[in-house]
């Protein structure tokens, strides 16, 4: 028999019209955390569903990039 653990998603939520002036009032960002801890999950719903799963490797690189792009 499978050995199925269950657990309390960890997630944040807001809507995106508080950050992006050309959102819809139902738009939003949602991100979740991965439940070993290594990453997390991102859902977009803006002009359609986006999802992003990163590591916190992978994130800290994206972090790194786009810092170096906006100066």
């Amino acid at each position: 028999m499978a050995d199925i653990k269950r657990y309390k998603l960890d997630a944040a939520f807001v809507a995106l019209e508080e950050f992006d002036s050309f959102s819809k009032p139902e738009e939003f960002l949602e991100v979740s955390l991965w439940h070993n801890g290594e990453g997390f999950d991102a859902h977009i719903s803006s002009q359609g569903d986006q999802y992003i799963s990163l590591s916190w490797g992978a994130f800290k690189a994206l972090k790194k990039l786009v810092k170096e792009l906006d100066q």
